[in-house]
């Protein structure tokens, strides 16, 4: 590896870490010395990257700092058009045309010598071979919703054909290989609950905002799904 790509590495690095992490754990993930770590720190810290941290201790990247947007490693942007394949193939409409766009761009910015990286990449998501079911509300609305923390009114049609009425607090969409999945806190249950997009009757964006902020509720969500993968594994510990 260059110098020049272990300097941007180490950033990298830095910048994911939860936590000051050691020039051991740098050296193991770049296949390096120790001691090339910290000569390639001390050089970063010369040049007024706000590296903190001592051997021994670890080391902590401070907040805020940020490198030119689209200096990007070979796997990073094979990394990046391999998800933008995949969102194209199996995205909603404007996620699709998103994703398109952003490979477009990733192509136009990055330096000639890895262009090659993105008009021919090494992999490629491989679209599903069965037929999605089309959405029945406008997911646009759906993630700006998700955005802004705004209710959602459903008319729901579950899998006994049944419909119900529903105000739900959007969480996220997951997006599967044959359906997509609106995550939101029903109301009506008072619980997390999984909405098919396909099986959605009709849906009506409030201006009506939830009692909490939006990050609060992806936690709470988070930790319920936590407590239910634990609740499995008390039930089934040979799994």
């Amino acid at each position: 590896m260059r110098r020049a790509d272990r300097l941007f590495q180490i950033i990298q690095i830095m910048r994911r870490a939860r936590a000051p992490i050691t020039a051991d754990a740098i050296a193991e993930e770049l296949e390096t010395s120790k001691r090339t770590v910290y000569r390639d720190i001390a050089t970063l810290m010369g040049q007024r990257v706000p590296i903190r941290g001592e051997a021994g201790m670890g080391y902590v990247l401070d907040q805020g700092f940020d490198l030119p947007p689209l200096m990007l490693t070979p796997d990073e942007i094979e990394a990046a058009v391999l998800g933008a394949q995949w969102v194209a193939s199996r995205g909603d409409p404007s996620l699709a045309r998103a994703a398109q766009d952003l490979i477009a761009k990733i192509g136009a910015s990055v330096p000639e010598r890895l262009r090659p990286y993105v008009l021919e990449p090494a992999g490629r998501a491989v679209a599903g071979w069965r037929t999605q079911p089309p959405d029945q509300l406008d997911m646009a609305q759906v993630r700006a919703a998700i955005r802004g923390g705004r209710k959602i009114s459903l008319r729901y049609r579950d899998e006994q054909d049944r419909q119900s009425e529903r105000t739900v607090w959007p969480v996220t969409v997951g997006y599967h290989e044959t359906v997509r999945m609106l995550v939101a806190w029903c109301e009506l249950r008072t619980d997390f609950r999984n909405f098919r997009t396909d099986r959605v009757v009709s849906a009506q964006f409030l201006e009506d905002r939830y009692p909490e902020r939006p990050s609060l509720l992806r936690a709470r969500w988070r930790a319920a799904l936590e407590a239910e993968r634990r609740r499995y594994h008390e039930q089934h510990p040979a799994n």
